[in-house]
This record gives C-alpha cells, sequence and structure tokens, in this order.
C-alpha cells in the first residue's frame, strides 16, 4: 500500500480543480481498489477531500473577488441567467439544491461562486457541498470497482467506466445545452 501514496496524492490534486477531468484516473482507483492495490475508504476519503478543497476554493473566489466575479458573470445573458437562476433557487430551497448543483454541467463553478455572491453561509455551503462530493466519489469510483469485479480484468474495467463517465457527461450536456437555452430566451 506504501508504494500507491502517489495515488492518493494525484486523486486530490485531480479532484480539486473543477473542469480537470478525471474520471478516468477515479475509475483506475476503483479499479485498483478491487485489486487490494488501494484502500476504498481512503480512495473515497481522498477524492471528496480533494473536490471539497476546490469547492471551498471557488467559494473564496467568489467572496474576495466579488467586483471581478460580477463583471465575468455580467459579460453574457447565458452566464447572468445562471446566477439568477442559481441564486434564487439556491436562497428558495437551500442545502438540497446546494447539494444538487454539483450534479449539474458547471455547477460546481456557478454554484460556488453564486454561493458566495448571494452570501449563502459558507459553513450550509460546505456541508452540502461535503455530501455532494461524497456521493459523487461513490459512484465515480464504484464505477471501476464493479466493473473489475464484473469484467475480471483491469484494462476492460477502465475502459468500460471511462466509456459510462463519457456517456453520462455527453448525455447532461445535451440535456443543460436544451435547458440553458431556455433559461437565456428573451422575455416578450
Amino acid at each position: 500500500m506504501d508504494g500507491a501514496l502517489w495515488m492518493y496524492a494525484l486523486l486530490v490534486l485531480t479532484s480539486a480543480p473543477p473542469y480537470l477531468p478525471n474520471s478516468a484516473l477515479i475509475a483506475s482507483a476503483g479499479v485498483m481498489v478491487h485489486a487490494g492495490e488501494l484502500s476504498l475508504p481512503l480512495v473515497l476519503l481522498t477524492v471528496a477531500f480533494g473536490a471539497l478543497v476546490g469547492d471551498a476554493l471557488i467559494y473564496l473566489a467568489g467572496r474576495t473577488g466579488r467586483p471581478r466575479v460580477v463583471r465575468w458573470l455580467s459579460r453574457s445573458p447565458r452566464r447572468q441567467a445562471a446566477l439568477a437562476w442559481t441564486g434564487e433557487r439556491m436562497h428558495a430551497h437551500g442545502l438540497p439544491f446546494v447539494v444538487g448543483v454539483r450534479f449539474l454541467p458547471s455547477g460546481r463553478v456557478i454554484g460556488g461562486l453564486t454561493a458566495a455572491l448571494v452570501d449563502f453561509p459558507v459553513r450550509r455551503y460546505l456541508l452540502g457541498m461535503g455530501v455532494a462530493q461524497t456521493v459523487w466519489a461513490s459512484y465515480s469510483v464504484a464505477l471501476g470497482y464493479w466493473g473489475a469485479a464484473v469484467l475480471e480484468g483491469p484494462l476492460a474495467s477502465v475502459i468500460v467506466a471511462c466509456g459510462i463517465s463519457l456517456a453520462v457527461a455527453g448525455v447532461a450536456r445535451l440535456v443543460s445545452g436544451a435547458g440553458s437555452r431556455d433559461a437565456v430566451a428573451p422575455t416578450p
């Protein structure tokens, strides 16, 4: 297990940034857990912790760079609509919305920046994102783990897990594209 410390470090480093594609790495960690090379609780904790650190940094960026973030979000009607939509729902639905926004395309960034801009309490935001990141880490690692159990081979497992991740991301992108066109349509 000592030789796998590099994998835990890599999982933290790739889970923190919001737009760094790391699905294959996380699925590979699930395969390694199945093979007994990594610890399941430690992988889940590492991935969720890394993502939560990234969420805290996004929130902090929104708080400390408020004028710049507002200018950036105001540059396009689509961003303005996303900010307004997210802020309204965050105040109306609270913690359940904070958890759910993580699973929308660009939800980590828009959710974190919005939470900071609309003064959503940082503790409640981080609690919601902690729950969301734990769920995300669990199903992401499970793809590789169960793939390895079913396919009995690490390479095939990683390929299947990556394929499933790409399919889910593709469907989410299609759904968000259709919904975002409606969200920014001018009102008569």
